[in-house]
């Protein structure tokens, strides 16, 4: 099995290939020039010996540099660049001199505790950071076919394989990471020894006596050790009053319910907030930080892949594709928001209850979107289900797309559907997890559109592309064109070697069940019926209605395939249970959600306004955010309403937003 996708995949297209320029030139700079400021970078330079200071920055402040170097070497494949090589490069030098001679690289150990490992492993994100230099090292791998970051890398893992190895529930991460690492180490390696680590640590999650007395010892510990280096940092601070002092931006903006905290402690105690409260093969409903529970079910769906679970005759000690299934459908029914937004408590940055899906308390945070589509996406490669690449596709634009600005140095923590103020784009945060995390994805988002086997061809993802396959017949190429998310044709010209039979599927949008054509060579094809009698989801919106359309055939140069996706305006109703949704709508077009924005509607109160439906329709605005289609509309007293995509707003400074409105 591949670590990464079978072939290179080259993006022109209308909506993406303007974006990922500007991740390439622009934000992965900015990105690095806010790591620099913050002393991020400086602390592996103060462990290296090379620069005098103290060490900068929040416990796990390097998973944010690694995060960087991963995009940035994921970046370069498609975009190479001097200046972005030499940063690169420089700094895989500096990992190597930081890096201790045993494998083992942590700052915040390494500086201020010395000796001092796999200590507050609920807490302090130890193995999390390793996780994600070992990620790293296998972008940088892939994309450079070089070695000497993964040479880093596989020294860190390996060093976690010693220690760990054998170790019971109690060295299982509290915000996992590691397991997706390994899991990708392995691929990449064929290691077995990193396959098993990852295996033993999905295994012992969930089954750790007396956790809540742990995590009480644990949060003491590491409050205790923070007190220390405050203590330090102000010692260093009086004897070096020439010494720069790096003030941390203030945290986002987000509202949240009464009794927060307490519900944080009950969820964290608990061992939900973690996913701690019960072994993975039982964890059938999602719970916890969003984040860490989407990254602990990608791990799941990625060991499934590699080990085959009951279904396919595996371990049924150890299946997790049954829970896995129960659990994306409980989060797509009951718990997910209608721009495909994951988290409803900012006190949890996680999973409310069911139906608990407040527009203004959403915190659905930038990162727990990339989890659910980095989740969806093995879900899609292990059951072969269109659903799962229909929701990738959903969160894509709606839940992770708005995250970053226009620009390329501006960005959203979290994700509220509903603003009055004080929620707005920062050029950094004091989390800044979500920067690089976007901006790695983005760099490979050529490998999300298709995948292909000996006698297949699939096609997840509709976006302007060409690449090139090996199947068992011979060679192939694919070139695509498409319109999205504006207009819904796709067209597909197949270029075989060789006159070959092969399958090649196509999804079916879920928003364009009831009204697609497919055609070959102007020939119409059958399609699969839309699914029926699926439950209502929370949201109106259901990624279950999607499916692939099987061709099978003989193949031939210049071969045509055709669809076309109508995108009428569709109206989501939230399910009943869902509070203070009656008599409003949401409004979707093909695979955009569309929000009001107040600096589209002077002069209109975005919450009471109420929508004549009879009104809507579609309209080009080609000055508008970078040419963008828009929604324009009426209120019952006449106002004219105009509605952008979700994924566009707040980037004209700060306003009011609004995604559901009275109707």
């Amino acid at each position: 099995m591949r670590e990464s996708s079978t072939v290179p995949v080259i993006l022109k297209d209308a909506f993406w290939s303007g974006r990922l320029e500007t991740n390439a030139q622009r934000a992965i700079l900015h990105q690095w020039e806010q790591l620099e400021a913050s002393g991020c970078i400086a602390n592996f330079r103060i462990l290296a010996g090379v620069q005098p200071g103290f060490r900068e920055g929040w416990f796990f402040a390097d998973s944010d540099a690694y995060k960087w170097l991963e995009a940035a070497s994921r970046i370069t494949a498609s975009h190479p660049s001097h200046e972005l090589s030499c940063l690169m490069d420089g700094f895989i030098a500096l990992l190597s001199c930081a890096q201790a001679p045993d494998g083992y690289l942590y700052t915040y150990n390494q500086l201020h505790f010395p000796g001092k490992r796999w200590v507050n492993l609920q807490i302090e994100h130890e193995l999390y950071c390793h996780g994600h230099l070992i990620e790293a090292g296998v972008s940088h791998h892939i994309a450079t076919g070089r070695d000497d970051l993964l040479h880093i890398a596989r020294r860190a893992a390996d060093r976690i394989v010693e220690d760990l190895w054998g170790a019971g529930p109690e060295c299982t991460d509290g915000h996992e990471e590691i397991e997706i690492a390994l899991l990708r180490l392995y691929r990449l390696t064929k290691e077995a020894a990193y396959l098993e680590l990852a295996q033993q640590m999905l295994e012992q999650r969930g089954r750790m006596r007396g956790f809540a007395r742990m995590l009480v010892e644990q949060k003491g510990s590491a409050e205790q050790r923070a007190k220390f280096v405050k203590e330090q940092r102000q010692a260093f601070l009086t004897a070096h009053p020439e010494q720069a002092i790096y003030q941390l931006p203030p945290g986002n903006a987000a509202k949240q319910p009464p009794g927060s905290r307490l519900r944080w402690k009950l969820n964290a105690l608990s061992g939900k907030y973690f996913q701690q409260h019960v072994p993975l093969a039982r964890l059938s409903v999602p719970v916890g930080h969003a984040v860490r529970f989407g990254y602990l079910e990608t791990a799941a769906a990625m060991l499934e892949r590699e080990l085959g679970g009951a279904e396919e005759g595996g371990d049924e000690r150890r299946a997790y594709l049954p829970a896995m299934r129960q659990a994306w459908e409980h989060m797509v029914t009951r718990r997910m928001y209608v721009t495909g937004g994951l988290g409803a408590l900012a006190s949890l940055e996680g999973f409310g209850e069911d139906y608990e899906l407040d527009p203004e308390f959403a915190y659905a945070e930038t990162c727990a979107a990339l989890a659910g589509m980095f989740w969806n996406w093995e879900m899609a490669q292990l059951t072969g289900e269109a659903q799962y690449s229909e929701l990738f596709e959903w969160q894509l634009y709606n839940a992770a797309a708005p995250g970053m600005g226009l620009s390329g140095e501006t960005y959203l923590y979290n994700n509220p559907l509903a603003c009055r103020g004080g929620v707005t784009r920062k050029a950094w945060y004091a989390v800044p997890c979500c920067p690089s995390n976007l901006s790695r994805t983005w760099a490979d988002l050529g490998k999300y559109i298709y995948t292909s086997g000996p006698e297949a061809l699939t096609v997840h993802q509709y976006i302007s592309s060409r690449a090139d396959f090996k199947l068992a017949g011979g060679a192939v190429q694919v070139e695509m064109t498409c319109g999205l998310p504006w207009e819904g044709k796709v067209r597909l010209r197949l270029q075989p070697a060789s006159a070959v039979e092969f399958s090649v599927s196509l999804r079916i949008p879920a928003w364009a069940a009831e009204a697609t054509r497919v055609t070959v060579n102007e020939q119409p094809v059958e399609l699969p019926r839309v699914p029926a009698g699926l439950s209502q989801t929370a949201s109106g919106y259901d990624p279950r209605l999607s499916r692939f359309v099987h061709l099978l055939r003989t193949w031939h140069a210049d071969d045509i395939i055709e669809m076309r996706l109508e995108m009428p305006i569709i109206l989501r109703h939230a399910h009943r249970r869902v509070k203070g949704h009656a008599g409003k709508v949401a409004l979707t077009r093909g695979p955009l959600v569309y929000c009001l924005e107040s600096s589209d509607n002077p002069g209109v109160d975005l919450f009471s306004a109420r929508l004549r439906l009879d009104s809507l329709q579609v309209e080009c605005a080609p000055d508008l955010l970078g040419g963008i289609s828009v929604l324009r509309g009426e209120t019952d007293s006449g106002l004219p309403l105009t509605f952008i995509p979700y994924c566009l707003w707040a980037n004209r400074g700060e306003s009011q937003m609004n995604v559901w409105v009275r109707s």
